[in-house]
């Protein structure tokens, strides 16, 4: 059996040939080293950014969802004005239990900016309702759980409310009904430039459950406001002091 002999004319690489092909290799890996240095953290920038939108749309979602569920609840049956307490930075209402897993009732929610890791943050936590039958003044503070972060920095959310008259204020407290619309305004927390996704919502149950059987709601409103100022529970159908 004869053994193959390669010929003088077979083609093939001389070792210059080889040394100029790796440093071509080496030219171009450096090349595209240099290429995606500069655009990977632009990418990255960039999909930081499109997640912090994505998170903040899904955070304003739920919060419009939220205080557009506030509902006109008093403490007890000695207080005519509802349980609500607005301000700037914090909101506090009654709502209907949002679990679809848990038993239907009401639920005090409190949506507060709160310190976080790298900086504040506004979160939403939660209280079972329990009415008070005497005693108003007297009342445990709600123990407030199941905290979930809404909104994170750099963003800051500032709340407006606004009543009948439809002027914004920046706290609603001690009124004799909810706030007839609430605004969210969000910033930048380095700059304070307001950003265009700030919105505002209506609250559904802005009329009192008492002003059912009021002969109107103005009477309603008057009889409320005599009787925060009396102390006194009021008879709205007619009007009149207990």
């Amino acid at each position: 059996m004869s053994r193959g002999r390669v010929g003088k004319g077979t083609a093939g690489f001389t070792l210059l040939e080889v040394v100029i092909a790796m440093a071509l290799m080496a030219i171009i890996i450096t090349l595209l080293g240099m290429i995606t240095g500069q655009w990977l953290p632009n990418w990255n920038r960039g999909f930081v950014r499109v997640e912090r939108s994505e998170l903040l749309a899904l955070g304003l979602e739920r919060l419009v969802n939220d205080l557009a569920a506030a509902q006109f609840v008093s403490v007890g049956r000695e207080a005519r004005g509802p349980l609500f307490d607005g301000a700037r930075r914090s909101v506090t209402f009654v709502r209907e239990v949002l679990s679809p897993t848990a038993p239907r009732g009401l639920e005090i929610v409190r949506i507060a900016e709160t310190a976080g890791a790298g900086g504040p943050v506004m979160a939403r936590m939660r209280a079972p309702f329990m009415p008070v039958e005497n005693g108003i003044k007297r009342r445990d503070p709600p123990d407030f759980a199941d905290p979930v972060v809404l909104l994170r920095p750099p963003y800051r959310l500032a709340f407006s409310y606004a009543g009948p008259d439809r002027i914004w204020r920046d706290a609603w407290r001690g009124e004799i009904e909810v706030p007839k619309a609430i605004k969210l305004t969000v910033s930048e927390a380095a700059t304070g430039q307001t950003l265009a996704v700030s919105t505002a919502t209506l609250v559904h149950a802005e009329i009192p459950a008492d002003c059912i059987s009021a002969k109107s709601l103005a009477d309603c409103r008057k009889s409320l406001a005599q009787a925060s100022e009396d102390g006194k529970p009021r008879d709205l159908s007619l009007g009149r002091t207990q």
